[in-house]
C-alpha cells in the first residue's frame, strides 16, 4: 500500500478502487465510468492510461489521460500532480476537459507548456434532470436510428461535430473513428432522429451511459429547420427514452454563450448544476 502522497498509472487490479472514486460523481464522471465499465483500466482496451492520486495509501482522485485529458474529483494537490505527470509526457490528447475548476487548475499549469490552445470553453453549464418533460411534449417522429440507416445519420453528425467543435471528424483517417463511433451509438439503441424524405431534422444521441446516470450529446438540428422548436420536443421524445431505458438521471452540458440551448433545455426541464470546461487543441 503506498503510504504517501503520490501519483501512479493505475493497473487493472485497482478497478474496484478507481470505480469507487468514479461513482462518488456519477453524473458528473458518467462518460468515463462508462468507458471503464466496459474497458476497465488495461490501457489498450481502455485507449489511454488511467493516473491515481493517492493520500494516506488511499486512492483519492483520478485522471484518464487518452485522446482527452479528463481530471476526476481532482483535489488541488492531485491537480498539480496531474498536471506534472502530463507536462514530462508532452501533450497527447486532443482535448481537456471536465468539471470547470479542476480543468481550470489543470489549464493553467499546463498552457506555458502547452499552450496556446484552439479554443478555450471556461463555462459549460451542466444540466440535470430525472423526471420527463412536464410543460413539453415529446415529438413523436424522434425514434431510435436503425442500422441501416447510417448513411442518412453521418452526414448530420458530421454537421454537428464540425458545427460544434470547429473541425471536421472526417480528417486526419477519412472518419474511421469517427464513423466507428456512431455505429457503436446505433447499435447500442442510443441514437435518436426526426427523419423526414430520408433527410435528418434532429439528431442527438446519448453518449455515455452508466447504471446511475446518462449523457445526452450531439444534439442538433437542421438549419433550414431552426427556430420551429424541434430542439424542445426532440429532446422532449430523448429525455423520455432515456429516463424508460437507460437511467434514473440524464445530463447534458451546454456552451454558455448558447442562450437560446440553455433556454430551451430549460424549458424541457433540466436545471444547471454545475459547469464544465474544455480546452481544445
Amino acid at each position: 500500500m503506498l503510504t504517501q502522497t503520490t501519483t501512479r498509472v493505475l493497473e487493472p487490479a485497482d478497478l474496484g478502487a478507481a470505480l469507487a472514486v468514479l461513482e462518488s460523481a456519477p453524473v458528473e464522471n458518467a462518460f468515463v465510468t462508462a468507458r471503464v465499465r466496459v474497458a476497465g483500466l488495461d490501457p489498450w482496451r481502455l485507449g489511454g492510461e488511467m493516473w491515481g492520486w493517492y493520500t494516506e495509501g488511499r486512492l483519492a482522485s483520478l485522471c484518464y489521460s487518452g485522446a482527452n485529458l479528463v481530471p476526476i474529483c481532482a483535489t488541488p494537490e492531485a491537480v498539480r500532480a496531474f498536471a506534472d505527470r502530463a507536462r514530462r509526457i508532452g501533450r497527447r490528447c486532443s482535448s481537456i476537459v471536465g468539471p470547470a475548476g479542476p480543468t481550470g487548475e489543470l489549464w493553467r499549469l499546463l498552457e506555458p507548456a502547452w499552450g496556446p490552445a484552439r479554443d478555450v470553453r471556461a463555462r459549460q453549464p451542466l444540466m440535470v434532470t430525472e423526471e420527463p418533460s412536464a410543460t413539453v411534449a415529446p415529438d413523436p417522429l424522434v425514434r431510435r436510428v436503425r442500422k441501416d440507416e447510417m448513411d442518412v445519420i453521418m452526414p448530420a453528425c458530421v454537421a454537428m461535430f464540425t458545427e460544434e467543435v470547429g473541425v471536421s471528424p472526417m480528417a486526419g483517417d477519412g472518419g474511421l473513428l469517427y464513423q466507428a463511433r456512431v455505429a457503436e451509438l446505433v447499435a447500442a439503441g442510443r441514437s435518436f432522429a426526426r427523419i423526414e424524405d430520408g433527410k435528418v431534422v434532429f439528431k442527438a444521441e446519448i453518449g455515455a451511459a452508466t447504471r446511475q446516470a446518462c449523457q445526452i450529446q450531439g444534439v442538433w438540428v437542421a438549419p433550414e429547420h431552426r427556430g420551429k422548436g424541434l430542439s424542445e420536443t426532440g429532446m422532449a421524445a430523448v429525455l423520455q427514452y432515456a429516463l424508460a431505458d437507460i437511467a434514473p438521471v440524464v445530463s447534458l452540458y451546454v456552451n454558455d454563450y448558447n442562450t437560446p440551448a440553455r433556454a430551451a433545455y430549460r424549458r424541457v426541464g433540466f436545471r444547471e448544476t454545475g459547469a464544465f470546461m474544455s480546452v481544445l487543441f
